[in-house]
């Protein structure tokens, strides 16, 4: 299946509005409500054979020029058998940031997600262990976001100190 089928699948299926399309180079993207992006990702997976979540991210637009949404989740897949990628991007904002979970779906996603999790704070409904992953359970920010204070004053006041014992 091309990527112009898989699109005109897609928009048989979920229709035309509001799933728009992009390209840049040879990136192909699609942009999907987040209400509809765990539908369209199962979908992609079950009927579409793209078997391989390669990676999922974010992207905070914060202050970004003519950026209408604060939040972007972006999955990047493919298809193994064809070589097809495709990226799959939905936008959130606050204060629901919140996705249904796609660890269900690829087993990849898990760690992936929690990254997302731990960095933006954007929540994966249904997933096994959302936790945090790469900053300290005492955190209440999160590192990646275009709002966190870049000179650190008084964020690690609440953390627990480290002693070691000399050896």
């Amino acid at each position: 299946m091309t990527y112009d089928e898989i699109l005109a699948k897609i928009r048989e299926r979920f229709g035309p509005e509001p799933i728009t399309t992009s390209e840049f180079r040879d990136n192909r993207r699609l942009i999907v409500p987040a209400a509809q992006a765990h539908a369209v990702l199962a979908w992609l997976k079950y009927s579409a054979g793209f078997d391989m979540l390669a990676d999922l991210t974010a992207v905070d637009y914060l202050r970004y020029p003519d950026a209408r949404d604060r939040f972007g989740v972006i999955y990047c897949l493919l298809n193994t058998a064809t070589g097809i990628r495709l990226i799959v991007k939905t936008f959130l904002n606050e204060p629901d940031l919140t996705l249904l979970s796609v660890e269900p779906l690829w087993k990849g996603a898990n760690w992936m997600e929690r990254e997302v999790y731990d960095m933006y704070g954007i929540v994966f409904d249904g997933h096994p262990d959302l936790r945090r992953i790469l900053m300290p359970d005492e955190s209440t920010c999160f590192p990646l976001r275009k709002d966190y204070p870049l000179r650190g004053r008084g964020e690690r006041h609440n953390f627990q100190p480290i002693t070691r014992a000399d050896s």
